[in-house]
């Protein structure tokens, strides 16, 4: 196994969570792109782990100041992931070290250029971006949101721990039709999805129901509303993890235009 930066040579993996075989993840369109191009001028770094020379596994992380929590001197883990589907792609890399060694270059990385801690978002199911994985690597929780938790590693003893930065309005609906409110930072191709399929849902139903679209890779637009991803049906939050199906949304939609009339 070896550890590298991204580059041009493996981009599209990187921008497909080295998912490419997978139909679904392309509905996300280039939202990740786009958001990839901004923020890797504001300090993005990006790391593969390769076997056989094909990335099986990769972590991606930026300075807090630019991610969903407020504090100094550290970075923040937006993703680590290791594939996991047996009889796609490049098959399953779990249970074989390659995200604790994903997770110790990064500290490295981040311990090279100054920083004093390194943050990462977990939650306590056992799913993705599990937060006792990184308990398990020296990280403890210094903040909740709902059922997010802001993990934290101390590399220095001055170092100051971050705080999520939490929602500080809802979307609104409208009398006289449905909105679809749709927030996209673009960092994560599963939001990206729900984003698509929402647009696409809400189109359906025409005059009778509004899109409203958020960017929030704006950190401007971010910081007014404390939401960077997230889908709204008339104000009301619709679950986003793992995604809604494009039928689901639709069907949401349809019963609350139902209920106006």
């Amino acid at each position: 196994m070896d550890i590298i930066d991204l580059d041009e040579k493996f981009l599209g993996d990187y921008l497909v969570c080295l998912e490419g075989w997978s139909d679904e993840i392309k509905e996300g369109g280039i939202h990740k792109e786009i958001w990839y191009r901004r923020m890797k001028d504001k300090g993005l770094r990006v790391k593969l782990a390769l076997v056989d020379g094909k990335p099986v596994g990769m972590i991606h992380y930026v300075p807090v100041e630019h991610a969903f929590a407020e504090g100094r001197d550290s970075y923040f883990i937006h993703c680590i992931w290791v594939h996991g589907h047996k009889k796609k792609g490049v098959g399953d890399h779990r249970k074989k070290g390659i995200g604790t060694a994903l997770l110790a270059a990064a500290e490295e990385d981040a311990r090279s250029l100054g920083a004093k801690s390194m943050a990462a978002w977990g939650v306590s199911l056992p799913v993705f971006m599990r937060a006792s994985w990184f308990k398990k690597h020296g990280y403890r929780k210094v903040d909740k949101n709902s059922v997010a938790l802001l993990l934290w590693k101390p590399f220095t003893d001055d170092a100051e721990p971050p705080q999520w930065i939490r929602e500080k309005k809802k979307p609104q609906g409208a009398e006289a039709k449905v909105v679809v409110t749709a927030f996209k930072n673009g960092w994560c191709p599963a939001m990206n999805m729900v984003f698509e399929r929402a647009k696409r849902a809400a189109a359906e139903f025409g005059d009778t129901v509004e899109f409203r679209p958020v960017e929030t890779s704006d950190r401007a637009t971010f910081l007014e509303w404390g939401i960077a991803d997230g889908l709204f049906v008339d104000g009301k939050q619709v679950r986003t993890g793992p995604p809604p199906s494009f039928k689901k949304i639709k069907k949401k939609i349809a019963r609350r235009l139902r209920s106006k009339r």
